[in-house]
């Protein structure tokens, strides 16, 4: 019987050959050159690095490239483009295409055979990525911050090869557009995005968006570390959002304070100096404890970290608790990979990465910024765009 070539089998550390199917990898090709319109069904899906056996591989790019340029897809056809070019005793022969449209009885099920044959090749790149991982571990010179952001984009980039990757047709958005636009205005008040708690900001953003960076900028000492913990504690407790706060100016228990003393209503200062007035305010301090005790908000306190510890942190704590909202107390405090003096790149830098990092997360980015001394200096004092420090791109 005629077979496709087979490679050196791969073994992996543990000593084991790398996994595949040759059976899924049989059934997909022969459902396609029993029926080629089948292979619009997975041309999207699958590649030909996918198929682990060669000849199979050499096979599948073949039909793709009679697909694309619009030209029938089936036995005959595919046999006489790897003649050309003379790949066709590399794929296995005459004989093995022809044995392969008797391998399935139709292509009904190519969808399916076409995931097995998907889940195996991701398998395979999580098994070779564990490979350089562990090589790179070994690697004691190499920065660690480097190689552990590295390790979980690795990760995250091959889970998400198993993800569809399709254009969506605006038409068929439409419907679950109009729903939504219905869903809102039956529902008055109701927000697309993370609350604020504050009206009147909420009715022009409809809360904060996923995937936004979010920029709040003021001059020191004017109130934007209290706004942005009271948004936080708001998205929390009435929304019942998880919250992520990476406190690079204030310690936890300085954040913890502030948080106790909006929700108890009882001055900051007597909180700090424990002069608490009556039994009235002890109350209202329990009351604002027992309230923040079901807040799902999280804090980081590590002075000056880079970006890719951020990330690293935020992402574990999607995956452990869920995320719906990053603060970030505050931007030019991060430190920056960059080796360069020039703040203005720094920052730059660092802000796209927040934006990006409010990409992939998919939750909205809350970042704090000073605002330069040039609004002092002049008669307006409202803030400009152009007021916000080293504000680069921002």
């Amino acid at each position: 019987m005629a077979a496709s070539p087979k490679p050196t089998p791969n073994i992996v550390p543990t000593g084991k050959v790398a996994p595949y199917s040759e059976g899924a990898e049989a059934a997909v090709l022969g459902s396609i050159l029993i029926d080629g319109g089948a292979l619009v069904r997975v041309v999207d899906l699958l590649t030909p690095d996918d198929f682990y056996l060669p000849g199979n591989a050499i096979i599948y790019a073949a039909c793709v490239q009679l697909y694309s340029k619009g030209q029938p897809v089936d036995l005959v056809t595919v046999t006489n483009l790897l003649s050309e070019r003379g790949e066709l005793q590399k794929a296995g022969g005459s004989g093995y295409l022809a044995e392969l449209t008797n391998r399935v009885a139709t292509a009904s099920h190519i969808a399916h055979h076409a995931k097995v044959v998907k889940d195996m090749h991701v398998r395979r790149q999580l098994i070779s990525a564990a490979g350089r991982i562990a090589e790179n571990a070994f690697q004691t010179a190499r920065d660690m911050e480097t190689m552990m952001d590295d390790v979980e984009r690795t990760i995250i980039n091959i889970t998400q090869q198993s993800l569809p990757k399709n254009f969506v047709s605006v038409v068929d958005e439409l419907g679950e557009a109009y729903k939504r636009i219905e869903r809102l205005h039956e529902h008055k008040g109701m927000l697309r995005g993370v609350p604020t708690g504050f009206t009147g900001l909420d009715n022009k953003l409809s809360g904060l968006q996923r995937s936004d960076l979010i920029i709040l900028g003021a001059r020191p000492s004017l109130g934007k570390t209290t706004l942005a913990l009271d948004i936080a504690k708001h998205a929390s407790l009435k929304a019942g959002a998880s919250v992520g706060i990476f406190s690079l100016e204030m310690s936890r228990e300085q954040v913890v304070d502030r948080l106790v003393a909006s929700e108890s209503n009882v001055p900051l200062w007597k909180l700090r100096t424990g002069r608490i007035g009556d039994d009235m305010e002890f109350m209202q301090i329990q009351q604002g404890l027992d309230a923040l005790s079901k807040a799902k908000i999280f804090i980081d306190d590590t002075p000056s970290p880079n970006v890719l510890q951020m990330k690293a942190m935020a992402r574990r704590l999607q995956m452990e608790h869920g995320l719906d909202l990053i603060v970030v107390d505050y931007l030019q405090l991060i430190a920056s990979r960059r080796n360069s003096d020039n703040m203005v790149a720094q920052v730059t830098e660092i802000s796209r990465s927040l934006k990006g990092l409010a990409r992939e997360l998919n939750v909205p980015v809350l970042a704090l910024s000073q605002l330069s001394r040039a609004v002092d200096q002049r008669d307006n004092k409202k803030p400009q765009l152009h007021d916000l420090r080293e504000s680069g791109s921002i």
